[in-house]
């Protein structure tokens, strides 16, 4: 209050001053509106509050009344309501992305915010640190895709943890299969590229973790053996997918932090889903989450030109077989029969 009271002084004197010298004439009216960053017409105006009020007709005459842009506090009293009884675990974000999209709201997202943090319903959020420089993404879908799967507790009802199983395209962010399971493990590597495969065709590389289901290491924390494949890796050299092995969750920070989102978004949505059992919880992922997520968080790629392979024909299983590779790995593939990769 100080402060605000000094600086009021110094503008009635720097006013004064000003007056006094257009009154004889030293100054224009523009000249002495722009000593204090005023137009010429407004210091006029000034002039006659002066004359009329003294230094009362200087006060801004908005002050102590209600902005004509303030939110209407019957719709902040009801955007608090829902908070408080549908949308408690979601983020703010979040939250107004759902307001704006079911319950016919229009206020902005600052508002929003602002509003809930002077209510004591969220609270601000924690300062981030400084951020590295990110790594480039591919120019092309296709040329890399990262796997990986993460346990949380994504169904509350159920009581305990599941694993998510996500496939995410590099140059997009588009996530090209994303499903829940008990426990990650070969069968749901097989499931997620299978979905991918068939949905958008053969891609160039497949990032992973150093899981057993993904690769063989002699000693642990160590490297992987690239000689020593698992059923998963066979699969891939058939089909002539490159596999690289991640030596740090860094590594990986493009996968964890669409993980972070997902951990943020997805459970409270399938609570108001009413999605209690993985099959249900599976259906709302492909038909309603995947989709709305790769339109909201999707980048477009560097370059039009698609890196992946098309399928036509007949049998990626079997030509596993027929050159060789292992009929386990092709069995856990069966699902991809009647499909053959051709040149894009």
């Amino acid at each position: 209050m100080r402060r605000k009271q000094v600086l009021w002084e110094v503008y009635v004197r720097r006013f004064e001053d000003a007056l006094d010298r257009y009154k004889k004439g030293r100054l224009t009216a523009e000249e002495a509106g722009e000593l204090l960053g005023l137009s010429g017409r407004h210091f006029r105006r000034q002039c006659a509050r002066y004359a009329e009020a003294g230094i009362d007709g200087l006060c801004d005459r908005r002050l102590g009344k209600a902005s004509p842009r303030r939110a209407p506090q019957n719709e902040l009293d009801r955007m608090h309501l829902l908070y408080r009884e549908e949308y408690a675990d979601f983020t703010v974000k979040h939250f107004h992305e759902e307001l704006s999209k079911h319950h016919n709201y229009r206020l902005g997202y600052t508002t929003t915010r602002l509003s809930l943090q002077s209510a004591g319903l969220v609270k601000p959020a924690t300062a981030r640190g400084k951020h590295r420089k990110k790594r480039p993404r591919r120019p092309l879908p296709g040329m890399l895709l990262f796997q990986d799967g993460s346990p949380h507790r994504w169904i509350g009802a159920l009581g305990h943890d599941l694993d998510l199983i996500v496939t995410l395209d590099d140059a997009t962010s588009h996530i090209t299969s994303a499903f829940l399971v008990e426990q990650e493990g070969t069968m749901s590597s097989f499931i997620g590229l299978r979905e991918t495969i068939e949905a958008h065709g053969l891609f160039g590389a497949l990032y992973t973790d150093r899981g057993s289901h993904y690769f063989y290491t002699p000693a642990a924390g160590g490297k992987v053996d690239k000689t020593h494949l698992t059923q998963v890796g066979r699969a891939l050299a058939q089909l002539g997918i490159r596999h690289i092995p991640s030596y740090s969750p860094e590594a990986r920070g493009r996968m964890e932090r669409v993980f972070g989102t997902l951990q943020q978004r997805l459970p409270p949505e399938l609570r108001r889903a009413r999605a209690r059992t993985i099959e249900a919880a599976n259906a709302y992922l492909r038909e309603t989450f995947v989709p709305a997520h790769n339109a909201r968080f999707g980048k477009p790629a560097a370059e039009e030109r698609q890196r992946l392979c098309r399928l036509h024909g007949c049998g990626v299983a079997r030509g596993i077989v027929r050159a060789g590779g292992p009929a386990s790995g092709a069995r856990q593939l069966r699902e991809l029969d009647g499909q053959v990769v051709t040149d894009p």
